[in-house]
């Protein structure tokens, strides 16, 4: 059967088409009774239905992670598509196409993975270099690294992103630890290139974003704290200060406490990795909401890592994309925008809730002002 894809849907359009189950749940109406709520995706983005009437005899055929065939119309509502639901069965194998499903990375994973490890073999440092070298040797790993999500919702949430986010993570790190004096920029990168790598193992891509086991108990800082221990061992002479530094950095990436950091940085280099870490996440993220598919006016909608509606009007042109390997392009030039139609009033973005120590309290202080987890 043919794909419709999400990105290409409209107000108002009617549409049958497969979609991946995200989630699915049973609400109460406010009249009485219940109705579904369910979040379908595909590789180009999620759409949340309800299924308000006649459920109840097909809502236990399928579950979270199975492949749907979908009927219903298309809604705007509150700047956001949505979907009223008719009908929905499951698939039959015949009907799937697994590469339908799951959004991937605008670049190309092989000239990104070869730029990192050029970037890797410039070290000076030759215990560093020789510690992921070491790591990127095992070909599992390797094939993991390039393939995982950087999050499930949050940033970077597509096959390819973990890589993605690494690589810009390493450049920024070489630009802005090259600022400051007495800074080891060899030290910062790699933090920069092991900081999430835990998340191989913590998150499953293979048929859903989800969490392992090991990644619900353990955790990728401490996931990816054991592996480089265990790897560091291995390299004789590796100086014992270095292992400090740099484990240190791994445990203390998250930048506070109640963020997840089981330490608070307590070097320059892990104090930079923490803010540039929160910084690259957040303008993915930011990017990829101003530039989401059917939305109007001048303002996104809320979302949960924000907490507040984003400006979408830009002062530059869309420019393309260049691909990792090229010449690079000054930031403020790499601006993922989406077209605004101008002649739409924009609708009065709501306040956002204020709390002591949130985010959005005006003033908290210039480190809240950078960093929000």
């Amino acid at each position: 059967m043919e794909k419709i894809f999400i990105r290409d849907f409209t107000p108002n359009q009617t549409v049958s088409t497969p979609f991946l189950v995200k989630s699915k749940e049973l609400r109460s109406k406010k009249t009485g009774g219940q109705f579904a709520l369910i979040t379908f995706g595909d590789k180009t983005g999620d759409i949340t239905g309800q299924w308000w009437d006649n459920f109840e005899d097909a809502i236990d055929t399928f579950d979270k992670d199975d492949i749907v065939f979908v009927r219903g119309q298309i809604n705007l509502y509150r700047n956001h598509l949505q979907i009223s639901i008719h009908r929905v069965r499951p698939c039959q194998p015949n009907e799937i196409d697994l590469n339908h499903y799951f959004p991937t990375t605008k670049f190309d994973v092989e000239q990104m993975f070869a730029e990192l490890l050029g970037i890797v073999r410039e070290f000076q440092n030759p215990y560093l270099r020789q510690l992921l070298e070491n790591i990127f040797a095992d070909e599992e790993t390797t094939r993991k690294f390039k393939k995982a999500p950087a999050a499930k919702t949050m940033h970077h949430p597509y096959l390819g992103g973990l890589l993605e986010h690494t690589l810009s993570l390493v450049k920024l790190a070489k630009k802005v630890g090259s600022h400051y004096e007495g800074i080891d920029v060899d030290l910062l990168q790699t933090g920069a290139v092991l900081h999430d790598f835990g998340k191989i193992d913590e998150l499953s891509y293979e048929r859903a974003f989800s969490y392992t086991n090991e990644g619900q108990m353990v955790g990728h800082l401490v996931m990816e704290t054991i592996m480089v221990h265990d790897h560091i061992k291995q390299i004789a002479g590796f100086p014992d200060e270095l292992r400090r530094h740099l484990l240190h950095m791994l445990l203390a990436h998250h930048g506070k406490l109640e963020y997840g950091s089981p330490k608070l940085p307590n070097t320059p280099e892990a104090l930079m990795l923490a803010y540039l870490d929160d910084l690259d996440s957040k303008i993915e993220a930011m990017q990829r909401l101003i530039a989401e598919p059917h939305a109007s006016g001048d303002w996104t909608r809320m979302t949960q890592m924000f907490e507040r509606p984003i400006y979408r009007i830009r002062t530059i042109e869309t420019p393309v994309a260049m691909e990792p390997g090229k010449p690079e392009t000054p930031a403020a030039d790499v601006m993922t925008t989406a077209s605004v139609n101008s002649a739409t009033p924009a609708e009065k973005p709501r306040r956002p809730n204020i709390r002591p120590n949130n985010f959005n309290t005006p003033f908290e202080g210039l480190a809240d002002l950078l960093k929000n987890g």
